[in-house]
């Protein structure tokens, strides 16, 4: 069905560069017929802007360009004009230092390019995971009405007969190589195995946790996170949102009716129940300050430590994505959460009414993919946040991906000043390091990498490998990939290269992580600390210019999000001046 412009309740935002006879509007609608569009097409329908992060360089988002024309097809099925856009792409495997330095520029840029064009509402085509995150910040600042399409993980990894995940696997493998358990020719081998079609990290990463992120928060139909990338399943759910989103521009839906604390307290308790990557604290925290929530990292700890994990998901559990979109997916997640007393039902999603009306009838199909919560993977799977003298400002650890044996630890630090300084001493057999050290690193933070990689997981040095051990407690201030797995302490706050405790920690020094009581301690005296924090100097070396400088000057700390200091709270979408 089309709509004609007498239905619609409100002047579209489009109609200001395309309603009219001025020179104005002949100017921006007759170039764009340059491509065929026939007149009656602006005559006041909506137009959805696709806001497409495809890139060659973006290999988990390299079949978007496909998914595009479903999502086209369904705007116009709905009566809307569907302009494909690209927008900036940030691929965790290829951006360096790292994707997470150009997340609030894709922001940033997503943010300008949806206020400043034509565009009634956006279908935010995504991926990677950086992409998700930064397109629903952009969209949040302008408060456009946006759905959120991801592309879907890859099929399951296999090698020898068993399962290999994304990214798992491959920290796993270069372990075992370490370990003399694995040839060099092995691990090529395995390498053809693991990212056989398109889709993104086919574990509980990131990019699987962004996707559930944006299911819980209502900002995708139900039942979009898991659809595999290959299954035409995905491309009909393409088509669902593109027909969605021109009924949402009808009804003036917008981020802010959806993104509600209600609906951040959705995400972070399913981030518990799916052993969801600790990167989603960053995002999710970003995200709040945005559309002007009070969300903080209390707040993490709060609603996620009595939420089990139940979804059996590698780097956590044993499954992988495939599985969990035949079991039923994150609907039968909600579900569980919903009759355990935990979901806010009434939390407005982007289909126009509430999320329990969504997910009240979700079947479980496998009860060894998303488990009954007596056989949780961990009771409390929520993110733990820890305090104390060696991160005041708040660190965090995921308890489903570490050993239960170290979550009480206390042992003596063997500290890297850096990364380079990790990767220059770790595989010599004459470091001073042994199972019950603690490994610290410093200056890797979101000014101190700059960007704040995912190095936190440090891998162990060969000498301990060789004895069969597989986990020591790391320390720092970087993250984590989501598909990394251990007792990793991660966004130690403030970090070092702020002047956080975290950069006068030394060898020797004796350190309690005490998970439970959410402790994390540097055993010093007050007066000790004070006095190493007034002799110290920075070692981080200021951007001279670009973007690098300004992010630098203008990055805040893991624990609000790591977003620009000048882009929290809603810019809204005022149309700006016509410069013709």
């Amino acid at each position: 069905m089309t709509f004609a412009p007498a239905e619609w309740p409100r002047k579209l935002r489009s109609q200001e560069w395309y309603g009219g006879t001025s020179r104005d509007n002949i100017y921006h609608r007759g170039w764009l017929k340059n491509q065929g569009y026939p007149h009656d097409l602006f005559d006041g329908r909506p137009v959805i802007g696709i806001m497409n992060t495809w890139s060659d360089l973006t290999p988990c988002n390299g079949h978007l360009r496909d998914l595009a024309e479903k999502v086209k097809a369904g705007i116009w099925e709905a009566g809307g004009f569907p302009l494909e856009v690209p927008v900036f792409s940030a691929s965790e495997n290829t951006f360096r230092p790292t994707a997470m330095m150009y997340r609030n520029l894709a922001a940033m840029a997503v943010e300008e390019t949806m206020r400043n064009q034509p565009i009634d509402g956006a279908v935010l085509l995504v991926g990677c995971d950086k992409t998700t995150p930064s397109l629903m910040m952009g969209a949040a600042s302008t408060d456009i009405p946006s759905i959120v399409v991801t592309g879907g993980p890859m099929l399951n990894g296999w090698f020898r007969g068993e399962r290999l995940g994304s990214g798992t696997a491959l920290w796993q493998m270069s372990e075992d190589i370490k370990a003399g358990k694995m040839t060099q020719d092995e691990f090529l081998e395995a390498e053809q195995a693991m990212s056989r079609s398109s889709g993104t990290c086919n574990t509980m990463g990131t990019a699987s946790t962004m996707a559930s992120m944006a299911e819980a928060l209502g900002m995708a139909l139900s039942g979009n996170a898991a659809i595999p990338a290959v299954d035409a399943r995905r491309r009909v759910m393409a088509q669902l949102s593109g027909r969605r989103i021109v009924q949402m521009v009808k009804d003036d839906l917008k981020p802010s009716d959806i993104l509600t604390k209600e609906a951040f307290e959705n995400a972070i308790r399913t981030n518990g129940a799916v052993g969801g990557s600790t990167n989603a604290v960053v995002h999710i925290l970003a995200l709040a300050g945005r559309v002007g929530v009070d969300l903080t990292l209390d707040d993490w700890d709060r609603l996620g430590r009595d939420v089990p994990t139940i979804v059996n998901l590698m780097p956590s559990g044993k499954y992988l994505m495939e599985e969990f979109f035949y079991a039923g997916g994150l609907p039968v997640v909600l579900k569980r959460l919903g009759e355990a007393g935990i979901l806010n039902k009434d939390a407005l999603t982007v289909s126009g009414g509430p999320v329990w009306d969504e997910v009240k009838d979700a079947v479980n199909w496998n009860e060894d993919v998303i488990l009954p919560a007596e056989r949780a993977l961990a009771a409390s799977g929520g993110i733990a946040v820890l305090r104390g003298n060696l991160a005041p400002d708040g660190a965090v650890l995921k308890p489903s991906a570490a050993s239960p044996a170290l979550m009480k630890h206390r042992g003596r630090a063997v500290v890297f000043e850096d990364i380079d300084d990790y990767k220059a001493r770790i595989n010599d057999d004459a470091l001073d390091i042994d199972a019950s050290c603690i490994m610290v690193m410093k200056n890797c933070g979101p000014k101190g990498y700059p960007g704040m990689s995912e190095v936190g997981n440090m891998g162990l040095p060969p000498k301990v490998l060789r004895e069969g051990i597989t986990d020591m407690v790391r320390i720092s201030d970087a993250r984590m990939s989501g598909t990394a797995y251990g007792t990793v302490v991660l966004h130690t706050a403030p970090e070092a290269a702020v002047g956080g405790p975290l950069a006068v920690v030394r060898s020797g020094d004796m350190i309690e992580l005490d998970v439970p009581g959410r402790r994390l301690h540097l055993d010093i005296s007050d007066e000790e600390l004070a006095q190493r924090l007034a002799e110290w100097t920075s070692r981080v070396e200021v951007p001279g210019s670009g973007y690098a400088r300004m992010y630098h000057e203008h990055v805040e700390g893991a624990d609000t999000g790591a977003d620009f200091d000048f882009l929290k709270g809603c810019r809204g979408n005022e149309v700006p001046r016509d410069s013709h």
